[in-house]
């Protein structure tokens, strides 16, 4: 009398084997490898991003170099170092406000459902895209630091100070990009987007000191920029770059910085499941 006997399971292949130690840090680590190859196979990508910045650096710090002599202008004796850590936090700012882009084209060609449909953590997804902005952001801040020195600017708060001021540009990027993707989540739509980033940007960028200093701008100015993000990472950087910086103020500001990135990390963060339901 034959007996039945259940089929056996074939082996799953080498390559479908779950990774060891796969989860939030391993899939983190796979997709912010995937954006770094996408950006060095398109390097104009980030030519683009730096070019804007160092044509404000050396057009502002000659046009507005004589700034530093009006009563009342409290940011040094040189405009060019003055405005060098304000044109380091512009262009985290418009590069983080557009990275939102990515989730987009992934949402156009499939890819995000399929990564939504998978065991891919959700905050992996997220964190990625914030680790991949804040290394361009790195690179493009040497760049400028690099071009300012070239042009005379100095420093007297050393490799501390810079290490601070790329700190700051990295919680704001890590911000705004958490704001862009939600943005691109929740719109999905590429002109949306665009519009969004300019309507926040442009605002945020001139009610602060990145350009000038905002004691000779009207008070109600000075006023909205202590509330602005943005200028919280302004100040933590021209501070921390000073040969006697107010280190109150710098941690603080960095503080700010670091809660306000949290805060939107976990509404970017939830923004996938808003995707999810809508799709």
């Amino acid at each position: 009398m034959s007996t039945l006997t259940a089929p056996t399971r074939p082996a799953r292949p080498a390559s479908y084997a779950r990774p060891a130690g796969a989860g939030f840090f391993a899939h983190t680590g796979y997709l912010t490898l995937r954006h770094l190859r996408a950006a060095v196979r398109i390097p104009a990508f980030l030519v683009m991003n730096i070019v804007q910045p160092l044509i404000w650096l050396l057009l502002f710090g000659q046009l507005f170099k004589s700034v530093v002599e009006i009563p009342g202008f409290e940011g040094g004796s040189s405009y060019l170092e003055f405005l060098t850590p304000g044109i380091v936090m512009m262009m985290a700012l418009f590069g983080s406000a557009w990275a939102g882009t990515s989730y987009i084209e992934d949402m156009d060609r499939g890819v995000m459902d399929r990564l939504l449909t998978s065991p891919t953590n959700r905050g992996a997804l997220m964190t990625a895209t914030l680790i991949y902005q804040a290394v361009l952001t790195v690179v493009q801040t040497f760049i400028v630091l690099g071009v300012a020195w070239l042009c005379g600017a100095r420093f007297d708060g050393g490799v501390l100070g810079i290490l601070i001021m790329v700190l700051a540009a990295m919680l704001l990027t890590a911000s705004f990009s958490a704001l862009s993707n939600a943005a691109a989540l929740l719109a999905r739509n590429q002109t949306v987007l665009i519009g969004l980033s300019q309507l926040i940007t442009i605002p945020l960028m001139f009610l602060s000191s990145a350009l000038m200093d905002t004691s000779l701008s009207a008070d109600w100015v000075a006023d909205v920029a202590a509330f602005n993000p943005f200028e919280w990472a302004v100040v933590a950087g021209r501070e921390a770059l000073q040969a006697n910086p107010d280190w109150a103020s710098v941690w603080g500001h960095i503080g700010l910085l670091a809660a306000f990135t949290l805060v939107l990390t976990w509404v970017a963060t939830r923004a996938f499941r808003a995707y999810q339901r809508s799709a």
